[in-house]
């Protein structure tokens, strides 16, 4: 156990050495992160899971973890494609195996010749295999018109998070009031807040509109840098969209306003797009930043800095356990460009199943290819289920009083607000935990149900919101929608 400091004199008495690592002594930024989506409750989750197992008598006889978007083990079914050539990558002996289809072999051969040793178990140059960094930006060039993407400006990643990282690294600088500042969109992921604490980068948060189904407001991020500026040096702008834990996907408009915001501001941007394949709402549609950064024309599209990211974590495929992902960035310095690869390097390369299972994703079978029918089908019927599943979660919640859901525009959450009673509140003080912690530790104590709570993304000061995903079964996410509005009558009735 560590020594604190009221311990030192007791541990000399007794003849013990002092620890060289305490709590004391280790470093201060990484006391300062917190990750809500894992924080907890839902370590507290994990301990009920563990009593229900040993027989302990609960109200509730599972625990539904409906905290992170974490697709399979929600029981979505992985894609068969992508699965197939995966196993044929770790397992080339299947090769011969008629059970596989033949497209799916070329893909396994194709990949395997572009390994050491024509194996998965080879490290691959670091910023990722050749092949698959080609693959990438035929994808992007695909998907954004035609406009077209150098591979030499693509990074493989384990996962999105991990570039995003490696980037926020480059622009950290600075003491004082030359300190590098991050402008996030409050909500956020809490990716962004613990990195910034982790990196000791100041945290310069921008309000998103939760009145205007949580609209991006060029005004507020004029507001949020000039205030930053009075003592830090901000540098970066982060965007997430579509949006985590908030849902919304930013028009066209928007994007022009953000880039020419950043661009009159000098602030190098970030557009995290995880989410760019779960658009559901009518009217909305994704518009990736390098797509709108290129057709602005000059002076944005030849000199605003841009790095986008994007994973296979999320979308149709789900496949977050892999950890495959990448980094897209435009008109990085040339010099800087060399030192992130250098910074890559230190962690020789990405997972390799995570880049085959990339590759799958950004080259999908073409209509010739005998896996075609199959994967459309199966691509369409998990972004229709997830469309019909975003609609029932803001209709339930809309029916509830003092439940306020805004439409789930896209990505995989929703994040209602809530009405909490002044002597919940009152309660949550004296115990010292925030409002809404209060409310989903109650709520995961009496019915089963893991949510995060909002005061873990940000939020407004007297606002109270949690995150729920929208990935549970069907059959089970009404059930689950309406349990928890029945709790929260139940709990503002208890505290009223």
């Amino acid at each position: 156990m560590a020594l604190r400091a009221g311990d030192h004199s007791q541990a000399a008495m007794n003849g013990l050495k002092e620890k060289v690592l305490t709590l004391d002594t280790m470093n201060p930024c990484v006391k300062r992160v917190e990750y809500a989506v894992r924080g907890p409750i839902v370590l507290r989750a994990l301990e009920l899971e563990q009593e229900l197992r040993q027989g302990v008598k609960k109200p509730f006889t599972e625990v539904i973890r409906a905290n992170i978007g974490d697709a399979h083990a929600m029981g979505q079914k992985p894609i068969t494609f992508l699965r197939q050539v995966l196993a044929l990558c770790v397992h080339p002996d299947l090769l011969n195996s008629p059970d596989f289809p033949e497209d799916a072999k070329r893909r396994a051969e194709s990949i395997l010749k572009s390994c050491g040793g024509h194996s998965l178990g080879a490290y691959s140059v670091s910023s990722g295999i050749q092949l698959i960094r080609e693959d990438v930006a035929r994808y992007i060039q695909g998907r954004d018109g035609g406009i077209p993407a150098d591979p030499n400006n693509i990074f493989l990643s384990t996962g999105a998070s991990d570039a995003i990282v490696t980037v926020l690294k480059l622009l950290v600088a600075g003491e004082g009031r030359t300190r590098t500042g991050v402008l996030i969109p409050i909500p956020q992921y809490p990716l962004y807040s613990a990195a910034l604490a982790e990196l000791n980068v100041v945290q310069v948060d921008y309000y998103l509109d939760e009145e205007r189904t949580w609209a991006l407001d060029v005004a507020e991020l004029r507001r949020a840098l000039l205030k930053a500026r009075e003592h830090c040096c901000p540098r970066a702008l982060c965007i997430i969209n579509p949006g985590n834990p908030t849902g919304q996907v930013q028009t066209r408009e928007c994007i022009e306003a953000v880039i020419r915001f950043a661009f009159e501001e000098r602030l190098f941007l970030m557009a995290d797009e995880v989410y760019q394949d779960n658009v559901y709402a009518e009217g909305s549609q994704f518009h990736s930043f390098k797509k709108v950064l290129m057709e602005m024309g000059p002076p944005y599209a030849v000199q605003q800095e841009l790095a986008s990211f994007h994973s296979v974590s999320k979308g149709y495929m789900g496949e977050c356990g892999f950890r495959g992902g990448y980094v897209e960035v435009v008109n990085l310095d040339a010099a800087v460009q060399q030192q992130m690869q250098k910074l890559m390097s230190v962690r020789l390369c990405p997972p390799l199943p995570g880049q085959v299972l990339l590759h799958t994703v950004v080259s999908p079978p073409a209509p010739s290819d005998p896996s075609f029918t199959q994967f459309q089908a199966e691509r369409r019927a998990v972004l229709a289920e997830l469309a019909a599943k975003a609609k029932l979660t803001e209709q339930v919640f809309n029916e509830a009083p003092g439940i306020h859901c805004n439409p789930v525009q896209g990505a995989m959450y929703s994040f209602p607000r809530i009405e909490l009673p002044p002597r919940a509140v009152q309660r949550a003080q004296e115990l010292g935990v925030a409002p809404d912690m209060f409310f989903c530790l109650s709520l995961l104590e009496e019915t089963g149900i893991c949510v995060v709570p909002g005061s873990g993304f940000g939020q407004r000061e007297g606002t109270y919101h949690f995150r729920m995903t929208i990935l549970p079964a069907v059959e089970k996410l009404r059930p689950l929608l309406e349990k928890l509005s029945q709790f929260h009558a139940k709990f503002t009735r208890e505290y009223s």
